[in-house]
């Protein structure tokens, strides 16, 4: 019966968010829209009993920079619009959603087909011009959500968005835990798991802890988009605790983001 009126009052605030981004959003500047977005978020994620903090030495967030995570869920677009709301860039399949793709679209959300340059392009022009006006903008570099306690390769074509903007590229770590700090078996979304099923697995489970670090950031200047997507891998990677491939071991590749006066060095 719980997990049954939990449902509902999902499905009420799915069309609630329809009603305000069809009514409120076309009359309203970008500010507020990310007043609605942060809110409506904060409100989703607390129906789907999912908690957010921000942990672990975090960095000061930067208003204007490419927010790159690792993805275990579609709950990660709702825990980062619950804090700082960003501009997504997305598989096409959410599109498909029930309810929930029409939203993350009517937010601004830039969706890609598997294997199609033109997507990819057209993504790729609106990330730079959404960075030069100022504006966060994030993707899952690893291309697809993946178990926790592992970290797929990044990929780094979106990543040149940064050095034609001159922006910042800021990497965020998220995981989920449940009460007793092990990683929440209710959050994955892999395999053949449906949306449907997702939803089911995170309403009928335990409460769920986000624990998100947002990291220091790095400047797109003298660095080119694999060297960043390495960067960022490597950051993510440490701050999830998983161990490094022993090829990137001998590798060298291994060492923290260097950012000689970087202000975001200072603690959020």
């Amino acid at each position: 019966m719980i997990v049954f009126l939990r449902i509902v009052r999902l499905v009420i605030h799915l069309l609630v968010g329809m009603a305000i981004c069809a009514l409120v959003f076309p009359w309203v500047d970008r500010q507020a829209r990310e007043v609605h977005v942060r809110r409506w978020s904060r409100y989703l994620l607390a129906i789907c009993n999912v908690q957010v903090q921000i942990t672990g030495g975090s960095a000061v967030p930067r208003a204007q920079a490419l927010v790159v995570s690792n993805h275990v869920s579609w709950l990660d677009i709702f825990v980062l619009n619950a804090l700082y709301p960003c501009r997504f860039v997305a598989k096409a399949e959410i599109r498909s959603w029930p309810l929930a793709g029409w939203l993350v679209e009517q937010a601004g959300t830039v969706f890609i087909a598997r294997g199609s340059r033109r997507d990819l392009r057209r993504a790729f022009e609106g990330l730079v011009t959404a960075l030069k006006g100022g504006e966060r903008v994030a993707f899952f570099p690893e291309g697809t959500t993946a178990p926790q306690g592992t970290l797929l390769p990044f990929h780094a074509n979106l990543f040149q968005a940064a050095v034609d903007a001159k922006a910042r590229v800021q990497p965020y770590a998220i995981r989920y835990i449940d009460s007793r700090r092990n990683l929440h078996p209710a959050v994955e979304f892999i395999g053949e798991m449906t949306f449907a099923q997702s939803v089911m697995a995170i309403m009928s489970g335990k409460p769920i802890h986000a624990r998100v670090t947002i990291l220091r950031s790095m400047k797109a200047e003298n660095l080119n988009r694999r060297e960043m997507a390495e960067r960022s891998y490597q950051a993510i990677r440490q701050a999830l605790g998983i161990p490094a491939p022993a090829e990137a071991e001998e590798a060298g590749l291994d060492d923290a983001v260097e950012e000689d006066g970087d202000p975001d060095a200072a603690a959020a």
